[in-house]
């Protein structure tokens, strides 16, 4: 019965959808001038094909500042055409689209600024950008939120314009609004620093601000950090906090995740370390030496095991109301079962994706038989940057012998 949960037709805010499996936001990779290229659209039109019930397209920056690289992708009036084909080619698919906004704040390499330093809660070091001449991250004030949160609204906008049928805002993985939740990167000793309360005040203005402009019929999803595993980072209990803050606001659902990509990244993954991929496409020597030299405090070893997330996410289940997502370690039929018995509303699916685009059609057909075979070996992760973006490294999926 489980299982006929997952696969059963399901609403979020009114929208309708085949089943509560969601594409994770696994950052596809596909950009061509600063822009996402068919490649990528024939991605999340399979995904519909295969009746996944929610694509989500990753990482949408909402400003040229908010890119990690400066040949990254992000919202503007120029990619309105780009994404209305990808819409309209998902809903022919007979599919839903959502698009993940994400502003890198101050964990940036992009050598394009408009301003001149990426912006943050803090006056920090940039530990990313250092190795690429940006070694200072400049604190927001108010202005300058002001300015951001307007490009949230507007990439929301254009997003909702060009068809998209939901949108996921990133708190989360040590990005723009994560910064502002950490302790570790927020150091304020004004109204949006100290108890987490405060901290959460710029990313629900933020979250205001989108909300105004796409209306309260529109579903909103956010991802989180249930904790990242640093001292003095985000625990648990703040986030439990910053799940009851995002419910009291009116967030439709809530995405359970872990870690952060800019100091504590495996935990996000567990299984294969992504540090090889990763140096195979950095070409920065002195990055690619500051990445070996610290290996064992960015690249932490976590084996893999199913629903390595479940023990963490369940504590949020107990507490809240809102519909809320799972991701982690959900890859055979047992796990997905067993997920939907906990009281999840959904599953957000990435690796068992790109190794199996068309799992939903299989589950659908094979049930409990089915078998994804994902490996976790991660080496899909690093491939977001080849220029063919990210794939499944392991031969083809095929029905397994009876």
């Amino acid at each position: 019965m489980s299982l006929q949960k997952l696969l059963s037709p399901a609403t979020l805010n009114g929208l309708s959808l085949k089943n509560r499996i969601i594409k994770a936001a696994t950052f596809e990779g596909m950009i061509r001038e600063e822009n996402i290229t068919e490649q990528c659209i024939e991605l999340h039109t399979t995904l519909a094909r295969h009746d996944v019930g929610l694509t989500t397209l990753a990482y949408c920056a909402p400003e040229a500042d908010g890119r990690l690289d400066h040949t990254h992708f992000y919202i503007r009036e120029s990619v309105l055409p780009t994404l209305r084909q990808l819409a309209d080619n998902v809903h022919a698919a007979g599919g839903k689209l959502s698009g993940q906004i994400s502003h890198c704040g101050g964990f940036s390499k992009n050598k394009q600024l408009q301003r001149k330093r990426p912006a943050a809660p803090s006056l920090s070091l940039n530990t990313m950008g250092a190795m690429y001449g940006l070694l200072l991250n400049q604190p927001m004030n108010e202005s300058l939120m002001q300015e951001v949160i307007g490009s949230y609204r507007n990439a929301a906008q254009l997003m909702k314009s060009a068809g998209f049928d939901a949108i996921e805002i990133h708190f989360g993985h040590g990005y723009l609004l994560s910064q502002f939740i950490s302790p570790l990167t927020n150091k304020r000793n004004d109204e949006y620093g100290g108890p987490i309360h405060h901290r959460m005040r710029f990313p629900l203005r933020v979250l205001e601000g989108i909300r105004n402009v796409v209306g309260s019929e529109f579903p909103l999803l956010a991802k989180i950090t249930m904790y990242d595993d640093l001292k003095g980072g985000i625990t648990l209990q703040d986030s439990l906090e910053t799940a009851k803050i995002l419910e009291k606001n009116g967030i439709d659902a809530i995405i359970l995740s872990a870690g952060t990509s800019s100091q504590n990244a495996m935990l996000l993954f567990h299984g294969d370390s992504i540090l090889p991929g990763l140096l195979h496409y950095e070409k920065n020597p002195v990055l690619r030496f500051f990445m070996q030299a610290f290996k064992n405090k960015f690249f932490r070893n976590y084996p893999y095991k199913p629903l390595y997330l479940l023990e963490q996410a369940q504590q949020f289940r107990d507490t809240l109301q809102t519909n809320l997502v799972y991701i982690g370690g959900a890859t055979e039929p047992d796990d997905l079962e067993k997920v939907m018995q906990a009281g999840f509303d959904f599953v957000q699916l990435g690796r068992p994706l790109v190794r199996d685009p068309a799992m939903v059609k299989h589950l659908l057909q094979m049930e409990k038989q089915y078998r994804n075979g994902c490996t976790h070996c991660n080496q899909c992760a690093p491939l977001m940057n080849d220029p063919d973006g990210i794939r499944c490294v392991l031969p083809a999926w095929t029905t397994p012998a009876s």
